[in-house]
């Protein structure tokens, strides 16, 4: 018997869901930040910043030249997926001109130049983005697929790669559940399915996917499943590819189809060929996916650890232990100061005046959440986490649910620190265990010793924001004055810095992919030989080079030519 349940929803896809990418987070499903007038006093005395803001740029102030999308690749697209969904006016190029990187960012506000494809084309199912790859691919058009557009490592910048013109192709229109079915706790859905949607679709079958990144609120399936995403609740849920059962990609060579059961020696698992390939071996048009039962019960409580080196023996403990919670998140000092100065509503001087009383002389704060099928079992979790924290300091659950209210904030919090006037960006890495301490002091030091100079000081912040039982990923999070004079450099010349010290230490990225900013340091990574083994698949996928110039991996030039089939 088939326990699938098919899922038929109406669809009306003669309008396109608006998933542009315009100034900032704004916009995207929750309230406007703003900073509080503490806030802003308190980074003026420990940063140096001034009065002059970063004021957005209107679309009409930046350079977009005219579509370069030849006529005969034009008509083709047309004919595929309809005029009315090839884009070729400026709004609508400009509003998928790359990510929410700071330096995307910047370009959106006047400083730099955004890269603007051509057109973008807009499928309506996976069929047509096989037959849009397969065109583009004849016409030698370069191709980047877009989500939810959140990449903060140019993965999805508009780059041509040589090509005679590049398109993006963005999946809105595939927003379906396709299946779901219960007994075996499986969910297919469209790859354009942004995650609210996905976890509100599944909630009417009491079920759950757990995936909860800050992009939430607007990232999509394909894109979590491109780039290896890991969500805040990895602890208890796993990290994206964990919930991969099985995935459907549009190639220039064809559809390529991967999943057949739960776990399989038939040779390497050739899904974990496509799980983190960015678009450059091909389109994602559909993921098959692990989910679990909606939590009837959850409880997010704070404590503090004396010093970071205290905190993550805390962490390592509770992972090798078995106790960690579904969410387990720890803030080194400074981020605890941070998170406690720019927050609405804290009390950080009495805070700071009950921690000293305890002994602590660095604070550093600990957020876990502990979720549950009934309230016993979520109680009995965490009690395991208590007694393994032992003389951590427990502040209750008004620092849990405070960060669980704001979980997804730090988008829009990071649109008005730009408005201050800011330069703030994340990175992240992860080593193991034995080597955190020495991975979190070189970024570090490379971050401070780049970006200090004559009246800006800058804030280096780090979590753990994933723990593992052989070692955890570092997220760091700099704020420092923008650079009137060049923005742009300010935050490169910062970036290759941390990128550098990084090498050789640690994973040069944890969660956010490889994209354009991590490219050049992937070889020291995998190797000269693992760069060959990449350029032979993407060879063999995409044999013209058209899928996401400039991602993942430098493919070598095409021959010229239509090339036979192999």
């Amino acid at each position: 018997m088939c326990h699938t349940l098919t899922v038929t929803l109406p669809v009306d896809h003669s309008v396109l869901p608006d998933r542009r990418v315009r100034a900032g987070w704004t916009g995207s499903g929750g309230a406007d930040a703003t900073l509080p007038a503490h806030a802003n006093r308190w980074l003026s005395a420990k940063t140096g910043l001034t009065a002059r803001g970063t004021p957005v740029a209107p679309d009409s102030a930046l350079a977009v030249a005219e579509s370069g999308l030849p006529a005969p690749a034009r008509a083709v697209l047309s004919a595929i997926v309809g005029a009315e969904h090839v884009l070729v006016e400026r709004e609508d190029r400009l509003g998928r001109a790359g990510g929410l990187s700071y330096l995307d960012l910047l370009g959106r506000r006047g400083a730099g130049r955004p890269t603007v494809p051509d057109a973008v084309v807009c499928p309506g199912n996976r069929a047509e983005v096989q037959r849009v790859v397969e065109a583009c691919a004849e016409h030698d058009v370069a191709v980047v697929p877009f989500g939810g557009g959140t990449s903060v490592v140019g993965g999805v910048a508009a780059l041509r790669g040589g090509k005679a013109a590049v398109v993006v192709l963005d999946l809105a229109r595939l927003d379906r559940l396709v299946s779901v079915d219960p007994v075996s706790r499986l969910a297919v859905f469209e790859a354009g399915v942004v995650a609210p949607e996905a976890e509100r679709l599944l909630a009417a079958h009491g079920l759950t996917l757990g995936h909860f990144p800050q992009s939430y609120e607007r990232a999509t399936l394909g894109g979590f499943a491109a780039t290896r995403s890991s969500g805040q609740a990895s602890a208890g849920y796993g990290r994206f590819e964990d919930m991969v059962e099985g995935v459907r990609l549009a190639t220039p060579r064809g559809e390529w189809r991967l999943g057949v059961s739960p776990a399989s020696a038939a040779g390497p698992d050739l899904r974990h060929l496509v799980v983190g390939s960015e678009g450059a071996f091909g389109v994602i048009t559909e993921v098959t996916l692990r989910v679990r039962p909606a939590p009837a019960w959850d409880r997010y409580e704070g404590f503090v650890l004396d010093g970071f080196a205290a905190g993550a023996a805390a962490v390592r403990t509770l992972a090798q232990g078995g106790a960690l919670g579904t969410v387990t998140r720890l803030s080194d000092p400074r981020e605890t100061e941070v998170a406690l100065a720019l927050a609405d509503g804290w009390r950080p001087a009495a805070l700071r005046a009950y921690l000293r009383a305890r002994g602590v002389v660095e604070p550093c704060l600990l957020v876990v959440g502990w979720e549950g099928a009934t309230r016993a079992e979520m109680l009995s979790r965490r009690r395991a986490t208590r007694r393994a924290l032992g003389p951590a300091v427990r502040l209750g659950v008004g620092p849990g649910n405070a960060w669980r209210a704001g979980r997804f904030a730090g988008p829009r919090q990071r649109d008005a620190l730009l408005d201050a006037g800011m330069c703030v960006e994340t990175l992240e890495t992860a080593t193991y265990w034995a080597g955190l301490d020495r991975l979190r002091a070189a970024v570090r030091g490379a971050l401070l010793g780049s970006l200090t100079a004559p009246g800006r000081k800058p804030i280096v912040a780090c979590h753990i924001s994933h723990a593992y039982e052989t070692g955890a990923s570092l997220y760091f999070t700099v704020l420092v004055p923008r650079d009137a004079e060049d923005p742009v450099g300010q935050w490169q010349a910062a970036k290759q810095a941390a990128c550098a010290a990084i090498a050789g230490l640690g994973t040069i990225t944890h969660h956010h992919a490889t994209g354009v900013d991590h490219a050049p340091y992937l070889p020291e990574e995998i190797g000269a030989l693992g760069v060959d083994v990449l350029a032979a698949i993407k060879d063999r996928l995409d044999p013209r080079g058209v899928l996401n110039p400039g991602k993942l991996i430098a493919a070598p030039p095409p021959a010229p030519g239509p090339r036979p089939a192999r």
